[in-house]
Formats: C-alpha cells, structure tokens, sequence
C-alpha cells in the first residue's frame, strides 16, 4: 500500500475524503472490522459450509481482483513495466520457477506457504501504516521524523506481536513451520512489545492529533483501531483466555476479504485519478473491475487445474502452492510499485510534480505492445478480450461448483461431481472413496484410492486409507504386494515399512518381517512402533538380548516425550513387564528387579491394578528364586489383594495356585499352602482353570497333611488367614 510519508509539507491539504465519509470509514478505514469478525466467529462453527463457500464466492470478488489491481497497475503502462523491470520480468520469472520446482518437489510446500503465511499480516499492517499517513496528510498533518517514526513502530511491533503469537509452540497445521517459542518466552516477549507499542502510540498519535485536530484525525485513528483488532486483540485473548490465533485465519476468511476490499477502494481511487491526470475523461469503474475480476481468476484457476489434468497433480495441493506464490509476488510487487511511485502518487493526491523513467527495453516493449493492441478497440482484439473474458468467467464458475460439492462430505453424489471436475483432488478422492465403501461400492472405492495415490505419490494419507481398508477387509495378500510394491517408490517411509512387515508376519514371513522393521529403524530410529515390534519378536524367538535392547530403546523414547501425546500407561506398563521377564531370564537379577519395581509403581499411580498384580507375581517369582522369601511374600500376598479388589477370578486362582506353590517350597506349614490351593479349587466354577500341576500340588500336600487335610477340606478359613497374613 501507498507510503506517502515524504509528500511535500508546503502544500495546503486536499479533501479527507476519497469517496465518501461513510464508505472511506468503514471500507477504508476498516470501521467494519470488529462486527465482522465477531458475526464470523460466532458463525462460522456453527454453518461451517454456507462460511467457507461464502468466503469462496466473495473471493472471486474481492481477493482475487485485489491481486489483480497490482498487476495493472506494474504492467498496463509502459513506462511503468520498464521502470520496475525487476519485478514486473526477472522476480515474475523467478516466481513461475518457483511454482514450477515446488511442482517437481512438493517438499518445499511447506517453506513456501509458512512465508506466504507470515508475510500476509505484514502486507496487512504495511498497507494500513499507508493509509494511515495518507490520510493524516490529508487532513493537515505535519509529523515530525519522530512522530512518523513512533507510529511506524507501532504498526511494526504489532506485526512482531502476532509473530510471537504464529510461533509459539509446535505447529498443528502441516504447512505451517512453527519457530516452536517456549510459552513463557513467548508471553514475556508480547508483554515487551505491546508496552513498547503503547508507548509508541500514545507519543505518535498525540503528536498527529496536536497538528491536524481530532476531527481531521478520525480516519487515521480508525485505521490505527483496526490495526488493534486485527492483530493486538488476538494476542490478549490467547494471553487472558488462551485463545489460540489460527496462522491461516490471516490469509483466508474475513480478515482477507476485509483487506482485499480496502486495497480495491484505494487503488480504484488513483486509478481515476490517474486516468484523469493523463486527460483520459472516460474511465469506466465497470470495466475496470471486469478486468480485475477476469485477471484474477487467470491468476488463481487455470494454473491448479492444467497442472492436476495435464501432469496428474494434486488438484489441492497444486492450488496452495499457486496461492502461496502469487501472494507471494503481490507482497513484492506491492512494496516496490508504491514505494518507488511516490512522486506519481504524490502528485495525484497534491498536486506535485513527479517524473518517470523513460528507460525502456525493446522486449519490453513488444510485449506492453501486445497488452495495449489486447486493450484496443480492434474488432478481433475485441472479440479475443470478449473471449477470454468468458471463458475465465466460466471458469471461474466451475471453479466454484467443485469447490462447493468439495465440501458436501455427507453427500455420494456432489462428492463423485467434485471428483468428475478434478479427478485428480487427492482429499475429495480420499472422502470420496470413505463414501463409497460405506455405500457398499468396493470398486469405485478402490478407483478413487488409486487415483488419489497416483495425485500424490509422495502422500502417505491415501496410501494408509486404502491400506487400512484392504487389512480390514481382509485381504492380506493383496495389502502385502501394495506395500511391497509401494517400498520400491518410497523406500524411505517407515510407517510404510512398519506396516509391510507386520502384512509378512501375517502371511508367515518372519525374517522378512524382522527386515522391514529394521528398514522402518534406519529411516526413522525414533520410530517407538518398530523397536516395540522387534522386541516382541526376538522375545518369542527366544533372542532375549536383541529383545531386550529394542524394549529399553522403546522406554527410553517413550520417556523423552512423557509430556507430548504419551501412549497409553497400559502399554508402557506391560512393555517394561515383558523387559523384565526378559532381564530375569537373561540372569540380570538386579535389572528385572528395578523394571519390576518401576512397572509396578507406574501401574499404582495409574490405577492398573491387574497390571500391578501380573508384576507383583511376576517379580515375586524372580525373588523366589534369589531367596528373598520375605520380599516374595509381600509380592504375592499384594498381589492376591489386588485379584480380589478387581474381582479377576482368573487371575486370582492362578495366583493363589503360584503363592501355595511358594508356601510348600519356602517351608512354611503345608496347611498353609493346602489353604490356599483349596481356595484356588473353590474359585474355579465353569470356564474357569486351575493351572496345569494344579493336581500334583493337591495330591502331594494331601500325603503330607494326612487326617488333617480333611479337616481343613471342611474349614480353610482359618488357616487361609493366616496364609494371607503370613510374615517370613
């Protein structure tokens, strides 16, 4: 936007108004901004589909011509296209290679769109510091240098506050690379910067208002509340109410309409007045936003359409990286075209005198020639302008309706016309498949799969979908050669590998298995879900010193994220159980002791009590055999608690079957263990086992006890009592 700080101070201010107090305020001066984003945010969750194809329509509109007015005005004069030949050829050029390379690598999508991302707001703010200068030029000021430089602070630390805010903490949008601020680094550093921007304010703008009174002010002042609602309101709401600021919602939605109609109502304003200024009496607003709207369109819709039918592409992502880029170079051209046009604009706006640059290339040129015999009044330029005219129109149109019946994801019939139009929109083919098979449509399932796959071979999403639905279905094999031939094309993708060896040890390939996610470990040796599968493999194979390493591989990832999305305790608890069933039997006493001991304290402070009970016996066992009776007693005796508390019938009578077995072999009275056993044989009712020698116990304490076991077949409790509360 226009940067009109170094007008001449010796001239008489013009009329406030461009058009009209009411239109220049709430356009403008964005006026309408705070009634508008609160009627959208409190919308828009609740009409999620009228919003987004709203805000659609409206771009077609409103963003698509905004763009569109920067490129008419670098490119419909001569003089202008050579003057700034830089960007109107060379930065243009460098654009379309970008867009084309990022085609060829989709990779660098997320660099491209984090820029276009965080570059918007700045644009944003550039273009309200512009307006604001202008119109306190307008209305008499006369800032000083640090009066205008206070108030470009102020807008500066604004942008730096919702920058902070864009970049705290991990990013949740894919394309967004998030800087990742610690929250209380972040908080302090927006604390800083919106006192400095207080402070700023309050010298600048007291300034302004002393020179040019608070009535000529008020435009200017309305652009400088806007400048609050759009980027300082956010960030005290996610400081009070940890309100989090979408980095999206500054490039889509309200906020980009509400620009995009700002910019309009400013450039339509010099582009008569400039058409004035070269005698041109004639100028048409109609046909000037018919050009906007038509350029516009050319900018944004052919581009993603020709790239998904001619090559195949991601309908989706080929349309965000055209959207990144052209913002991009509007952001660019934007800043060099009214940056050096001062003098013009100057004159337009007071009367000044500005000079152009008459240098010119014969390249140059030829091609404004070609653009001015486009706009002449030649009947077949004519006609070719009438043409293209209607056929981005059109276009655009169909743009429009598979945008819309993109969005109908409960609806077979708009999503199979969405996929009609763009057959190659890699999300409308995912929803679209979903919709199908639950329709009881496997082939067309499978087609929309396969088409979404081939759009975006380096997406792992549709891949997974159709993989997921051949496992659920059943169809082992046929997943098996997917992945085994998905390996070949992307062998770098552990998921991939993780998912193909777990289809090989399905269909009984082992060692196969063993190598896919070793393979899955050296593209990603974080990746917790191989080293859990390997370790569960060498622990049946018996290889307990490879199982081992996999099982203290996994614990230890787990623990570094303990705070970021931790698996459930369940699975933590049982695989440091399995490490220390493996630690016991590779003779590491000392190790399985202190697993056993941490399993059973995680299982505790989560409430797992069976998983508690499992290591109480399991560990219980191992003290056994190293002779530590007493501490094998509390094990069991809390263990056979917890059976009890849980009501885990099963559990409980091989427990007891184990603790009576220890009483006999520790040397406490054989009554005592006899107790225990006919507990275990009381508890068995029907489904339910006694554990194999269950019989061999029973017989062999039975020969020791004698007429006494009789006895306690006809009452146990007593002496099961004092079984459960023996002490070594």
């Amino acid at each position: 936007m226009p940067n009109t700080q170094t007008i001449s101070a010796s001239r008489a201010p013009a009329a406030l108004w461009l058009y009209s107090p009411w239109l220049d305020l709430t356009v403008g001066c964005g006026a309408w901004s705070a009634p508008l984003l609160l009627l959208a945010y409190l919308s828009v969750a609740s009409h999620t589909l009228a919003w987004s194809v709203g805000f659609y329509v409206l771009a077609l509109f409103f963003n698509y011509p905004h763009y569109m007015a920067t490129i008419y005005r670098a490119y419909h004069r001569e003089a202008d296209f050579n003057r700034y030949r830089i960007f109107t050829v060379h930065i243009t050029l460098l654009v379309v290679l970008t867009a084309v390379l990022t085609h060829l690598w989709p990779r660098a999508l997320p660099c491209i769109f984090t820029l276009y991302l965080t570059g918007s707001p700045w644009h944003y703010s550039g273009q309200n510091y512009g307006l604001f200068m202008m119109f306190a030029r307008r209305a008499g000021a006369r800032p000083s240098p640090r009066e205008r430089n206070a108030i470009y602070a102020a807008f500066l630390l604004s942008y730096a506050i919702l920058f902070v805010n864009f970049h705290t903490g991990p990013s949740a949008d894919p394309l967004f690379i998030s800087l990742n601020l610690p929250g209380g680094l972040s908080s302090t550093l927006q604390i800083a910067l919106a006192i400095a921007f207080i402070g700023c304010a309050v010298y600048g703008l007291s300034g302004l208002v002393g020179g040019a009174g608070w009535r000529g002010m008020v435009p200017s002042l309305t652009l400088f509340a806007t400048q609050f609602v759009w980027f300082l309101l956010p960030t005290v709401l996610s400081l009070g109410a940890r309100f989090q600021v979408p980095q999206s919602r500054y490039s889509t939605g309200v906020l980009a309409v509400m620009h995009s109609a700002q910019y309009l109502w400013v450039t339509s304003y010099y582009a008569r007045r400039e058409a004035m200024a070269e005698g041109r009496q004639n100028w048409r607003p109609f046909a000037y936003f018919a050009i906007l709207i038509a350029g516009g369109i050319a900018l944004f819709v052919p581009g993603p359409w020709l790239a998904s039918h001619v090559f195949h592409f991601d309908f989706t992502r080929s349309f965000l990286i055209f959207t990144a880029l052209v913002n991009i170079h509007h952001f660019i051209l934007d800043g060099a075209i009214w940056k050096l046009r001062e003098g013009r604009i100057s004159a337009l706006l007071l009367n000044t005198q500005a000079r152009a640059s008459a240098a010119a290339s014969q390249t140059g040129t030829r091609f404004v020639e070609g653009l001015r015999w486009i706009g002449s009044p030649a009947p077949r330029a004519r006609a070719l302008r009438m043409g293209l005219a209607s056929a981005l129109l059109l276009w655009g149109v169909v743009d429009q309706a598979h945008y819309y019946f993109a969005l109908r994801n409960d609806n077979l019939k708009d999503l199979q016309r969405a996929a009609r139009l763009a057959a190659y929109d890699t999300p409308v083919q995912m929803r679209l498949a979903e919709k199908e098979v639950a329709a009881g449509q496997t082939e067309a399932a499978v087609d929309a799969w396969k088409r979404a796959i081939a759009a975006s071979p380096s997406d792992p999403a549709p891949r997974n979908a159709y993989l997921q639905y051949l496992v659920g279905a059943k169809h082992y094999r046929e997943a098996y050669s997917f992945t085994r031939t998905a390996i070949q094309s992307s062998p770098h993708d552990a998921q991939l590998q993780l998912n193909h060896g777990i289809l090989a040890l399905q269909l009984g390939h082992e060692q196969e298995a063993i190598q896919s996610w070793q393979s899955a470990l050296d593209s990603n040796p974080t990746f917790e879900d191989a080293h859990l599968l390997l370790a569960a493999q060498f622990n049946r194979d018996g290889n307990t010193a490879e199982a081992i390493l996999h099982y203290q591989n996994y614990l230890a990832l787990v623990a570094r994220r303990a705070t970021q999305n931790p698996p459930p305790p369940a699975q933590v608890i049982s695989v440091a159980l399995s490490l220390a069933d493996c630690q016991a039997r590779a003779n590491q006493a000392d190790s399985a002791v202190q697993t056993y001991a941490m399993a059973r304290k995680l299982a505790f402070e989560t409430k797992q009590a069976k998983l508690e009970s499992l290591g109480s016996v399991s560990e219980a066992v191992l003290q056994a055999r190293l002779g530590k009776n007493r501490e094998a007693l509390q094990l069991y005796q809390r263990a056979l608690f917890l059976d009890d508390s849980t009501r885990d019938l099963q559990s409980e009578i091989s427990d007891l079957f184990d603790y009576a077995t220890f009483l006999r072999n520790a040397g406490f009275p054989p009554r005592l263990a006899y107790a225990v056993l006919l507990r275990a044989e009381a508890l068995a009712q029907p489904g339910l086992k006694l554990p194999e020698g269950a019989d061999r116990l029973h017989k062999s304490l039975e020969q020791q006890l004698g007429p006494v076991a009789g006895d306690l077949r006809r009452d146990s409790r007593s002496a099961l009592a004092e079984a459960l509360a023996a002490k070594s």
